[in-house]
């Protein structure tokens, strides 16, 4: 997968087969999107082109309302990550302003889609919209299309278990706690990318040693606080684990920076601080912190470590 930053420039993408959007999370939804275009992309011998946007527009045309406390599923380095387990050709990174906001959907149309891409086809998502105040939609995108000679599709809903997926339900599932639920929605593991630090040293002395885990960005959407079972992968090695996250006071409305987050790994490499690692949530074990430096927690933590290890193999 080429990603490109921007659209100040030229692009050789042959018969593009393009889609647009937010996509947090590469959720089932989102996957299907993405197959879709995979797949008319080698019908007409071109390739997948995905155009995504960074910050999510929210955050930049509500910053003192709907998007002050938006938490988004991923990082942008998550959302890459797990866009190129899709197989998608491009992936065109555009820093979303407010003046690239007030671009009217027709102008988008025929600069970008049109003009700079030479798009071949176009797929959107159910009830997409886009473009200056959301004017345009999937009539408007068919009726342009026509004119500058592109194809347009609409993909409809993605259902699990007959409820709807989205960004927004998932993120819901994260802030309670239920990792499977929002496992289901994103047809994978909700993941936390970071560079490992050094742990606990008197916890490394009872035999629970653990590693620090810093998140990326402030805008993470961070689990409540709690025991999860989880695995880590880091230079292409498994590990399998437990994680606590913690905040001060309880507080899940702080930038996601701020929290603590302590895992243990049950086939512990010392070699592991100072090197980027993926963190797959599996579930929520406890609601509970465990990790301090309380000697009389080291019972809880062998119970959690023996709860963890049956749940993870």
């Amino acid at each position: 997968m080429q990603v490109h930053y921007g659209l100040d420039r030229e692009f050789d993408i042959r018969n593009p087969v393009i889609t647009t959007g937010s996509f947090d999370g590469v959720h089932i939804g989102h996957k299907t999107i993405l197959n879709r275009i995979r797949k008319l992309a080698k019908e007409v011998d071109g390739e997948s082109v995905l155009i995504t946007f960074h910050p999510h527009p929210r955050k930049i045309l509500y910053p003192d309302s709907a998007g002050r406390e938006l938490r988004l599923i991923n990082s942008q380095s998550e959302k890459i990550k797990l866009l190129k387990t899709t197989r998608l050709d491009h992936l065109i990174i555009v820093e979303f302003t407010l003046d690239f906001s007030r671009m009217t959907s027709a102008d988008f149309i025929r600069t970008i889609l049109a003009g700079k891409l030479k798009a071949r086809k176009v797929v959107v998502g159910f009830n997409h919209h886009f473009g200056h105040n959301r004017e345009g939609d999937y009539e408007h995108l068919y009726t342009l299309g026509k004119y500058f000679n592109f194809e347009v599709e609409e993909i409809p809903q993605q259902d699990i278990d007959n409820e709807t997926v989205s960004s927004t339900k998932i993120r819901k599932a994260l802030r309670d706690g239920n990792i499977q639920r929002a496992n289901a929605y994103l047809d994978h593991h909700y993941i936390i990318r970071g560079q490992l630090e050094k742990g606990d040293p008197v916890l490394f002395s009872k035999g629970f040693p653990t590693l620090r885990l810093p998140v990326e960005e402030d805008t993470k959407l961070i689990p409540p606080d709690g025991v999860y079972a989880i695995h880590l992968i880091s230079g292409n090695i498994y590990y399998r684990g437990m994680l606590n996250i913690r905040r001060p006071g309880g507080d899940t409305t702080m930038p996601a920076t701020d929290a603590a987050i302590d895992l243990h790994l049950f086939e512990y490499n010392n070699n592991l601080a100072g090197k980027s690692a993926t963190v797959f949530f599996h579930k929520q074990m406890r609601n509970e912190s465990i990790f301090t430096n309380g000697y009389d927690l080291l019972a809880e933590l062998e119970e959690a470590r023996e709860e963890t290890e049956e749940l993870i193999y």
